[in-house]
Order: structure tokens, then C-alpha cells, then sequence
């Protein structure tokens, strides 16, 4: 017997035996319990390692060695909301100096640049303004659609599409037709945080319910529309919290195929309201690495059989610790982001861009391959394990010259020509078709 065999003998042995079980079970193809998730949540020591090791085994067979990201770019056009969550850092009240808001045609500048810069995709999403026209979505699709029928409009949350069609006096259903109609592709599954009302509304009073959020998901799915399923941890969440959080996930994967992929996403602290102001009792300051790792690997467990794909995200965890993060049973890197706003008025440290080559250096650098990816997981580009002779128009812009051409957040918020107190009606002009509605109600 080798040293290294005797090595995994003793430490199989060591292992606790329900624990030990589980992990069977999962290597064997099965379904963990929402009750073994919560277990496994609670691993440490040799149980977390022997976790990582069974997670990073079930990505292996599950989708093998290739490691996606995709070239996109996020346009976060407004930071006002109506709502006021506990850890949301980003948003304003109307009337605040910092409020500011993107017009269309320069959220259509900024999708068309992204387009010359080898974008696929644009991730929309924003505030919630007051007295926001109702099919002001759908306007905003419709005219970068018009501009870029080529490019993916991953955009709306739950949140906004609920927002959408209270706003527009329609049901879920007839406002998910016109966003796709408008030529929306898909939905990010943000909005989730934890699907839990009772911890949603120690977090995010008025934020929409579990039942609102999975309405608007599956019906989605039932149109035609895929979503992204999201979590948001590290915060005043238990074990039995996140499990149960998968375990919906799953069922609701079961019913209609509609999930591409799964994002966990670590609470950031430093700015988020509920924590600096100590608002909600027992708030932690995010999650630890410990719990980071377990998070997707415990994800991959439950969800192996029914969402395949598994992100890591660099603009929560920083690149060094996203790419450790991909052996703890991720296969997805992200996207290159161009702006982000949200994770940066937080207090995230990274978040502005990712060049798609450093992407695939840091990809090889634990040997696995790089492939850039559409949104909905269609292979583009699969490049060499070994060396890399590829550049994108973005790998060629220095990072002083990116600065200049597409700014931060920390500048957007200065600008004097996008202050939401000067532009608030263009968000709030009633459109044709809102007009043609209440007129037909009259």
C-alpha cells in the first residue's frame, strides 16, 4: 500500500459516518436531501476538504475540464429605487445628489461600444425609479434591439419585471411577452437573495415575496425565456437557510428546464447600510472563505444533476480566489463586466473589467481550458490549454486608457449632465403603448 492510499484510508476514517454517506450518495449520482445540504454546510477540518474533493469530482464528470466566461458588458442605467434594502449599498433616493440616470441613447452608446469591443451580451438592470413609465423596459430593449439585433439583452430581475407590469397595469405574463417580444433573451435571477419570506423581510422589507419571485421565473421559463438562479449569502442567512434556498432552486429546475446556470453571491459589507449602520441585528460582515468554498460546493451536490453550470464570481471574491473557486466544484468565470456599479457601491474592490486573456490565464493556471461562451452556454471560441496567441479588442486596452474611455462608478455619480432631478422625465414619459392602453380603458 502506498503512503498516499494509507494517507485517504485514515482519512475516510476520521470522517464522520452520516457524513461519509452523503458524499456516497452524491458521488453515486444521487440527490442530497435539503437536510444533508444543511449538513454539509456545516463541514470543517478534513469534512471540508473531502467536500471539495467530491464537488471538484462531480464538476469533472458532470462538464469536464472546459472553463467558460463570457464578453459582456453590465449597463446599470440608474441607481434611484423606490426600495430601500438593507444591503443594497448602490441605490438613491430620487432627490440625493448622487442619483443619477443613463438616457436611452446612451444606454445604447454604451451597448453599441461593447458590441466593437466583441461583446455578446449587455446585462441590464437598475433602480427602481418613481413614477416609472410602465413599458419603460421594454422601450429601452426595443431601441438597443433596434440598434444591435445581433446582441443579447440579459436584463430585468424579477424585482423589475414585477415593478414592470405593476407599473403598466398588466399581468407578470403579458409583460414578460413584451420584454421578449421587445427582444430580452434572457434574466438574470438576482432579486433572490434568499428565498425565505421571513428572512427577506428583516433584509429587504418590500422587496418581492418567494411566491412573486418563482411567478415571474416560471413563467418565464414556460414563455421561452431562460433566467440565471441566484443566491445572496453571508449575511444573517443559516445553514438550513441556504439548503432550503437549493433545494427550491432545484424543484423549481425539475418543473421547467429554464436555469442556465447557478451565481452564488457573497454579501459585501463595507457599505451595505444594514451592517454599517447596524440596522439588522446579528448581521455578519460576509462571508468567510470557509464558507465561500462550501457555498459552491455544496451547490454542486445539490444541483448537479439539474443545473450544470456553476459561476464563480471574481467581482465578489477577486480573481486569485474565484480561480481557487474553481476547484470547489465551479466551471464558469463570468463575463468581463466592462462597468459594474452594484457590487462597487458596496464596497467590492474588483468588479470594472476583466480582460477576456487575463481570463484565460488564470483558467490554465490550474489546468483547465478556457472557452468563451454565449449567454445561454453555446461554445464560441474553445483556445489550447497551452499558450495563447488571441487577443480581443478589450486585451488590448491599458488599463489608464479603459479608465478615460469608459469611467467608474465612482465618477458616474459626479456627473452633473446625468442627474436624475434633470432627467427624471425621460423615465416617466408615457409610451405609445401605455397611451393606447388607458386609452382603451377610457
Amino acid at each position: 500500500m502506498s503512503q498516499l492510499d494509507g494517507l485517504w484510508r485514515r482519512v475516510l476514517e476520521q470522517l464522520d459516518r452520516e457524513f461519509a454517506q452523503i458524499l456516497d450518495r452524491a458521488l453515486g449520482g444521487e440527490d442530497i436531501t435539503l437536510e444533508e445540504g444543511e449538513r454539509l454546510f456545516a463541514a470543517e477540518g478534513l469534512e471540508l476538504n473531502a467536500l471539495l474533493l467530491v464537488a471538484d469530482e462531480l464538476r469533472r464528470r458532470r462538464v469536464g475540464d472546459v472553463v467558460t466566461y463570457v464578453i459582456n458588458r453590465n449597463i446599470n442605467f440608474t441607481n434611484v429605487c423606490v426600495k430601500r434594502c438593507g444591503f443594497c449599498a448602490f441605490s438613491r433616493g430620487h432627490r440625493e445628489e448622487e442619483a443619477y440616470f443613463l438616457p436611452v441613447d446612451e444606454v445604447v452608446r454604451r451597448a453599441r461600444e461593447a458590441w466593437e469591443l466583441g461583446a455578446t451580451e449587455v446585462c441590464i438592470q437598475a433602480g427602481l425609479p418613481p413614477k416609472m413609465s410602465g413599458y419603460y423596459y421594454v422601450d429601452l430593449a426595443q431601441a438597443i434591439k433596434r440598434e444591435l439585433p445581433e446582441l443579447h439583452i440579459h436584463g430585468f430581475s424579477p424585482e423589475e419585471v414585477w415593478y414592470g407590469a405593476v407599473r403598466a397595469r398588466c399581468s407578470v405574463e403579458d409583460y414578460l411577452r413584451a420584454l421578449k417580444g421587445a427582444g430580452v433573451g434572457s434574466l438574470p435571477g438576482t432579486s433572490a437573495e434568499i428565498l425565505d419570506d421571513e428572512l427577506r423581510k428583516r433584509i429587504s422589507p418590500g422587496r418581492i415575496t418567494v411566491a412573486q419571485w418563482i411567478e415571474v421565473i416560471t413563467t418565464a421559463h414556460r414563455l421561452g425565456i431562460p433566467t440565471t438562479a441566484t443566491i445572496m449569502y453571508g449575511h444573517v442567512e443559516t445553514n438550513r437557510h441556504k439548503a432550503a434556498h437549493l433545494a427550491l432552486l432545484r424543484d423549481i429546475q425539475r418543473q421547467t428546464g429554464g436555469f442556465t446556470e447557478f451565481v452564488p453571491l457573497s454579501f459585501v459589507a463595507e457599505e451595505a447600510p444594514m451592517y454599517r449602520k447596524r440596522l439588522v441585528p446579528g448581521v455578519r460582515p460576509g462571508a468567510t472563505g470557509a464558507e465561500v468554498v462550501k457555498m459552491y460546493a455544496v451547490s454542486r451536490l445539490m444541483l448537479n444533476n439539474w443545473i450544470p453550470n456553476l459561476q464563480a464570481s471574481w467581482v465578489k471574491e477577486g480573481p486569485k480566489f474565484a480561480q481557487f473557486c474553481l476547484n470547489a466544484g465551479c466551471n464558469d468565470f463570468m463575463g468581463t463586466l466592462i462597468n459594474e456599479s452594484i457590487s462597487t457601491a458596496a464596497g467590492a474592490q474588483y468588479g470594472q473589467r476583466l480582460k477576456p486573456r487575463e481570463m484565460r490565464r488564470l483558467i490554465r493556471d490550474i489546468g483547465r481550458i478556457p472557452a468563451e461562451r454565449t449567454t445561454t452556454y453555446q461554445i464560441r471560441r474553445l483556445f489550447p490549454p497551452d499558450g495563447d496567441d488571441h487577443y480581443d479588442p478589450l486585451d488590448l486596452l491599458d488599463d489608464g486608457a479603459a479608465e478615460a474611455r469608459f469611467g467608474s462608478y465612482q465618477a458616474l455619480v459626479q456627473r452633473q449632465d446625468l442627474r436624475f432631478s434633470q432627467l427624471r422625465h425621460l423615465v416617466q414619459v408615457p409610451t405609445i403603448r401605455a397611451a393606447e392602453q388607458e386609452t382603451d380603458r377610457t
